[in-house]
């Protein structure tokens, strides 16, 4: 079916996100154990439930338009100024090996 002559349709994203631009690296692992990196520029998102994600900068700016300041209310509560465990900056460990 070639019909170039049909409606056009409006369309949004099925779901509403809290986001917020990088300014420095961040790299976590998420609830789902996916490693998230992301670079100045990227965006941290929020889903409704909590969940959080890295989105790179030309992605998240091509699919999402903003809206408004998020309202406080959003999500799980959060104390100001306190990174949920997900968030803080991981640091590497270092394996000895068996023979040291």
């Amino acid at each position: 079916m070639n019909d170039i002559t049909a409606a056009w349709n409006i369309y949004r994203t099925r779901f509403l996100i809290k986001a917020r631009q990088l300014s420095e690296p961040l790299f976590f692992v998420d609830v789902l154990g996916r490693e998230q990196r992301g670079q100045p520029g990227d965006y941290l998102v929020e889903s409704s439930d909590g969940r959080r994600s890295i989105q790179p900068r030309k992605i998240f700016e091509d699919i999402y338009v903003a809206m408004g300041p998020a309202d406080e209310s959003w999500g799980p509560p959060l104390r100001r100024g306190v990174l949920p465990s997900e968030l803080r900056p991981r640091v590497p460990t270092t394996r000895r090996s068996a023979s040291a």
